[in-house]
């Protein structure tokens, strides 16, 4: 599983954790409320990402220890509790599961989206994402009574954790949430179009949609992509 490790590298080579918080997520125990996670404009404290604002996904899988050691949470920028009004944000997941374990063909495809799609099963009481899948958007709004009961990052974060390792092939989880707003938004979203490309040239693969590579409009992404084009030529 290494066709998202050269992106995942450039992705990490733009973002300093060394200046990013390492949260502890150890007692950071948080409700999740399921379907009921409805907050109302008049009970907010603020939104993340809401409005024109940046609101970047990106979601990565690998198999490398390298890229993901053990399960990692990070922000860089404010907590809930010290921001104060509507600003950016992004979060960041990679994923490392075992070798092989997502298996080939269409269930390769299927288990890459049954990871991504842990997002919209995480609802952290106080916390509502709405998420745009087709525009790699995931604003969040944020509840001042969740706030002032003590919800941060750190609890956000051990829901995701929690959820990702539901699944049996997740190893580790390294996520990085991110509300500074000295970040080049603007590249981390091209970084999530060129993700979504990855998984999407995947699928296109494996349903034989295209034989001429020629003629293909994901051909750039194919000989970017380290062992995509080898799995093209596996299969036709």
């Amino acid at each position: 599983m290494k066709l998202y490790d050269e992106s995942i590298k450039e992705l990490l080579g733009t973002i300093d954790l060394s200046k990013a918080c390492r949260l502890d997520t150890v007692n950071a125990n948080w409700e999740d409320v399921g379907d009921h996670n409805l907050i109302l404009r008049a009970d907010m404290a603020f939104e993340l990402g809401g409005g024109t604002m940046p609101a970047v996904s990106i979601m990565g899988v690998t198999a490398s220890k390298v890229l993901v050691p053990s399960d990692e949470v990070y922000l860089i920028g404010p907590d809930l509790k010290d921001i104060k009004e509507d600003q950016p944000y992004a979060r960041i997941a990679l994923v490392r599961v075992a070798e092989d374990s997502l298996g080939d063909g269409n269930a390769l495809y299927n288990a890459i989206r049954k990871i991504e799609y842990v997002r919209y099963h995480i609802n952290p009481k106080g916390y509502m994402t709405r998420i745009s899948a087709r525009n790699n958007r995931e604003p969040v709004r944020v509840a001042a009574q969740a706030i002032e009961e003590g919800l941060g990052f750190a609890q956000v974060g051990r829901l995701f954790l929690d959820t990702y390792h539901e699944n049996k092939n997740i190893e580790a989880v390294k996520l990085i949430f991110i509300t500074a707003k000295d970040i080049n938004y603007k590249g981390m979203s091209e970084h999530a179009k060129h993700f979504e490309d990855i998984t999407g040239a995947i699928d296109h693969i494996f349903k034989n949609v295209m034989m001429d590579c020629k003629s293909c409009s994901l051909q750039k992404v194919c000989d970017e992509v380290e062992g995509l084009r080898e799995l093209h030529f596996s299969v036709h």
